[in-house]
């Protein structure tokens, strides 16, 4: 069954009245983009009446402040010092009054008919507690990248099949992306603060544990990539990799903690917390560096679980590509690997005799605006 057939299901017997929504943005230092996240938001197709929208400014420095205060009151904008993205969601969330609380990053923006899309399908179904959907990535030199989950709309992390589903499924569901109901947030409770970054991943993880996650096909959002994301990092600044390796730590140890405490076995909390522990372990292998075997075997995992439907020949050729991590110490190794990885010639070869893989369950669009 198609995402768009899955979709037409929660269009039958909408209700008559639709439920008030709160909308959250967090922001710092968004100045350049946080004016078009609030008209998204604005000109969405949903009554004024029934939403209400919540700007969190994480301590500001530019010009932030002013250029929300120009949307008041249609907007209320909550002020706080900086703190990172979890405690502006601690700030924000208890804020909210509406029966769902949809997310929005100060440098993304929603497409048209997002919330009436995700509040229409937790208006229908009482099981489904967060909703996520597909994205468009948008470069700074106009090309974008188009997402689309291809099946597995369903699922929640009770069962280690569930758990599987969750790790290849969870980048349907980062911060501008989610819509929970309010009542999952409220069993939630607080973020831990030490997440400045990655504080969606924590609710969204826990929010599949509680009930189920439903992710429409349709690309409702989108992602701008800019030399200021956090999260991205793309120009590989050892000191931003660093913070970020950290806080992936403190996910992947906290997620445990509430895991365990909320009565997941510990089969299934391996299968939800292991991509976010690699993740940290490569990130401290590349910056800080360690041991060659403590290289080969974080490699190994993070390739099995991204690369499910490896062919023997692409298992084959990264294990070649991993004989001088048997050697060499990381920060050498991955400083090698990545100047083999720009290379052109490598590049054309690779695309020509063994091109890189995708991911069976995902339809990836690319196109470039003028």
């Amino acid at each position: 069954m198609r995402g768009d057939t899955a979709d037409k299901q929660f269009q039958k017997g909408l209700h008559l009245a639709r439920p008030f929504a709160s909308v959250l943005i967090d922001t710092y230092n968004h100045e350049r983009f946080i004016e078009k996240a609030i008209v998204s938001v604005l000109e969405q197709d949903f009554p004024a009446t029934d939403r209400e929208i919540f700007v969190v400014d994480d301590g500001s420095t530019d010009r932030t402040e002013d250029i929300v205060r120009k949307f008041e009151p249609s907007v209320r904008l909550l002020r706080k010092p900086n703190g990172g993205q979890a405690s502006a969601f601690n700030a924000g969330i208890p804020q909210c009054q509406g029966e769902f609380v949809a997310f929005l990053d100060g440098d993304d923006w929603w497409a048209p008919g997002k919330l009436r899309a995700v509040c229409d399908v937790l208006s229908n179904d009482a099981s489904v507690g967060l909703v996520g959907h597909g994205i468009t990535e948008v470069y700074s030199d106009g090309r974008e990248h188009t997402e689309l989950l291809r099946e597995g709309w369903r699922l929640r992390i009770t069962t280690k099949a569930g758990a599987q589903l969750f790790r290849k499924r969870k980048s349907f569901l980062g911060t501008s992306r989610m819509t929970f109901r309010t009542e999952i947030l409220k069993q939630i409770g607080s973020v831990p603060e030490a997440l400045t970054i990655e504080a969606d991943e924590y609710l969204f993880t826990l929010g599949a544990l509680l009930s189920e996650i439903l992710i429409l096909r349709e690309p409702l959002t989108f992602y701008r990539l800019h030399d200021s994301n956090a999260f991205q990092l793309a120009d590989g600044n050892p000191e931003g990799l660093r913070r970020k390796q950290r806080v992936l730590a403190a996910l992947g140890g906290s997620l445990r903690i509430e895991l365990r405490k909320r009565g997941l076995s510990e089969e299934i909390a391996r299968i939800v917390v292991e991509s976010v522990e690699t993740e940290a372990d490569l990130l401290r292998l590349r910056v800080d560096g360690g041991m060659p075997w403590e290289t080969v075997r974080a490699e190994i995992r993070n390739y099995r679980m991204t690369h499910e439907n490896a062919s023997i020949s692409h298992w084959l050729l990264r294990i070649l590509g991993l004989l001088p991590a048997c050697a060499l110490p990381s920060r050498v190794y991955y400083s090698l690997r990545q100047r083999v990885s720009q290379n052109n010639v490598y590049r054309r070869a690779r695309e020509k005799w063994l091109p890189f893989l995708e991911p069976p369950h995902v339809d990836r669009y690319r196109t470039t605006r003028p």
